[in-house]
């Protein structure tokens, strides 16, 4: 891959998850809750930490926003041509539930678009990356693999749907009952995102709350290898560094013809 960046985001995103592993086989998680009632851990604080630094050192003149810092207000970064979106541990309540499903997400945006990206899998020891127009690879044990999502037809009878596992709302539920045969598949964290990628599932409805920084690093490593992630409202991609930092309601797709 030719971007300038990638070697160095990989290596990034393992220095974090080899730190999350660290806090995760120990018997403190450092468990505290945020404003908005939702968990933090010492690994997320530890991972950020590592994440932002090694940015900032690579490329200092590009801002970053990251999940755990301080919200960057939109009178500052609406000017942003390009930053760093980060997830530093996407999917803190499954790390507490201690079931694995867990990542590190960093993203580049540029023109509200996500064109570069790193997501981490610790437990696994597996590296997804994509940059736009080069391809979405996954490497393990030194082998890289190109990734290309399943080709499929949206009204096909048999359709594999990957749910949330701690954030199943009614909509999403009341989406995949209109699908009569389904295999309904729950996982955490951007690990959703990356089965699509990897030829292993359909669709991913998210008909409930999400933040920018959960979806823009897999966003871009779905769609390089053939998929897409779709505001359910406008039928339009995902984009980024809007006013609220909330995503809409979104339906992530394989390869759909």
């Amino acid at each position: 891959m030719k971007n300038k960046y990638i070697n160095r985001l990989k290596s990034i995103s393992k220095q974090a998850g080899e730190k999350i592993l660290e806090v995760y086989g120990g018997a403190d998680l450092g468990v505290s809750e945020k404003l908005d009632a939702s968990p933090l851990t010492l690994a997320d604080t530890l991972a950020n930490e590592i994440i932002c630094n090694a940015l900032t050192e690579i490329a200092p003149e590009i801002p970053i926003i990251s999940e755990e810092n301080k919200l960057v207000d939109y009178e500052l970064r609406k000017n942003y041509e390009q930053f760093w979106l980060v997830d530093p541990l996407d999917g803190t309540k499954e790390f507490v539930n201690r079931n694995g499903e867990f990542t590190v997400n960093i993203a580049l945006i540029k023109n509200q678009k996500s064109v570069l990206s790193v997501v981490y899998v610790p437990v696994l020891d597996e590296l997804y990356y994509a940059a736009r127009g080069e391809g979405a690879y996954m490497e393990k044990d030194g082998i890289i693999t190109n990734l290309n999502s399943c080709p499929f037809h949206p009204e096909e009878s048999y359709l594999q749907i990957i749910c949330s596992r701690s954030h199943l709302n009614d909509e999403t539920s009341e989406f995949v009952s209109n699908y009569d045969q389904h295999q309904k598949i729950a996982k955490g964290s951007s690990l959703k995102f990356l089965i699509l990628a990897s030829g292993n599932a359909h669709l991913y409805p998210r008909l409930a709350p999400t933040m920018e920084w959960d979806t823009a690093a897999a966003q871009i490593i779905l769609e390089e290898a053939g998929g897409s992630v779709i505001n359910w409202e406008t039928k339009e991609p995902l984009m980024y560094n809007k006013k609220s930092l909330k995503n809409p309601h979104f339906v992530a797709y394989a390869n759909k013809l």
